[in-house]
């Protein structure tokens, strides 16, 4: 059978030369980074020269860059310390984040009874930027705006550069979640004053389990897991030595060859867009996924014209034709609930028709998107 891999956005298939910069380490280098001897002295270089390497693509301080298990434990992090250590008393956000976010702020909320503040989302999925600055203005409370760079889901991109002025005028902090951004665009963060950052590696064709919070220096932010002294103080554990290299060697080649590879992934999106469209004319595409400036160029989310009896069954029939897709985010897969995020844009009678997520790397091809746009075509008919 036939096997298609477009859900990329949940995780991404490891390269080949990840995969040997990691067992390298792991057959050579597996001494521990705090042990004084020659051992850990070997792996606790690895570390800094990755950490000094990942920095160096964001125009930022090694010490800056904080090792995490991935995205969630760095948002995690900066959301818990900037409310039980910074006095963060408001949060905004959106309703469309990541639940690594939204579930996070209702925790806050719940413990320590922080005010939560949404701004708007248009229909189209993007943020209301004059919502965002009332928001800001009308408040005499100690802030964090959360808001992510690339939506997971419809690939909206944020104005990240006017949210981080914006914040800065009215004395907030700003926090993004920037997992779908990271290796798939340039991001000088000396031009755009994000205070904290949360990145994953497995976005961009390196290992599961490992990325980093970006966080400003002078922040005053403190350790959400305690015990030794790694990571400057801010998250103690053993590092992952062989994970930190492959975490580097992954976003070293995903800025090496950024031009080329966006170039591949925005023709192979747009292709699908053109042959899904004019194989089914009345498919639809959800938030600003179509437009390949507005959104990421990695992903598309698409509402198809099949009736509600049908729609449950559609994932499942993909599956069986070997073509792995997403109705939303992988993290919430377990849920019976639908998205959060096309539940906050789409109409009702929208909500009854299914919505899949398709996002792609290097590693697809056209023929690929032929065969899928067939079977889709073939489904929606049937």
């Amino acid at each position: 059978m036939k096997t298609v891999y477009f859900d990329n956005a949940a995780t991404t298939q490891i390269r080949e030369e990840v995969i040997a910069s990691i067992t390298g380490v792991m057959q050579n280098n597996y001494g521990n980074p705090s042990s004084s001897h020659s051992f850990g002295r070997s792996s606790k270089s690895l570390v800094e020269k990755s950490r000094k390497a990942i920095a160096g693509f964001f125009n930022v301080s090694a010490s800056e860059i904080i090792f995490t298990s991935g995205g969630t434990e760095a948002d995690n992090l900066v959301l818990r310390s900037a409310v039980r250590d910074l006095g963060i008393k408001e949060i905004i956000t959106s309703k469309i984040e990541h639940h690594a976010v939204l579930h996070t702020v209702d925790q806050l909320k719940a413990e320590h009874r922080i005010s939560i503040k949404y701004v708007k989302t248009e229909p189209d999925g993007s943020i209301n930027p004059l919502h965002l600055e009332s928001l800001l203005a009308n408040s005499s409370k100690k802030q964090l705006v959360s808001l992510m760079q690339v939506n997971n889901e419809i690939g909206n991109i944020l104005n990240v550069k006017g949210v981080a002025d914006m914040c800065k005028t009215y004395n907030a902090l700003f926090h993004t979640d920037a997992v779908q951004t990271i290796g798939h665009y340039n991001l000088d963060l000396q031009e755009v004053p994000i205070d904290f950052l949360a990145a994953s590696a497995h976005k961009f064709h390196g290992p599961k389990g490992v990325g980093f919070a970006f966080i400003r220096k002078h922040t005053g932010l403190k350790p959400l897991i305690h015990g030794g002294e790694q990571e400057r103080g801010l998250r103690a554990g053993t590092e992952s030595v062989h994970n930190i290299v492959g975490l580097k060697t992954a976003l070293q080649y995903a800025y090496d060859n950024l031009e080329k590879e966006t170039a591949y992934i925005k023709g192979l999106k747009q292709y699908f867009i053109d042959k899904l469209s004019k194989a089914i004319p009345k498919v639809t595409f959800n938030g600003l996924s179509a437009d390949l400036e507005a959104s990421t160029y990695t992903l598309v989310n698409v509402c198809l014209p099949v009736a509600p009896e049908k729609a449950t069954m559609l994932l499942f029939q993909l599956d069986l034709k070997g073509i792995a897709c997403s109705k939303g985010s992988a993290c919430q897969s377990g849920s019976s609930e639908g998205s959060h995020v096309l539940a906050e844009i789409l109409s009702e009678e929208d909500m009854q028709k299914p919505s899949v997520r398709f996002s792609f790397s290097i590693y697809n091809t056209k023929d690929e998107i032929d065969y899928v746009v067939g079977v889709l075509k073939d489904l929606v008919e049937a």
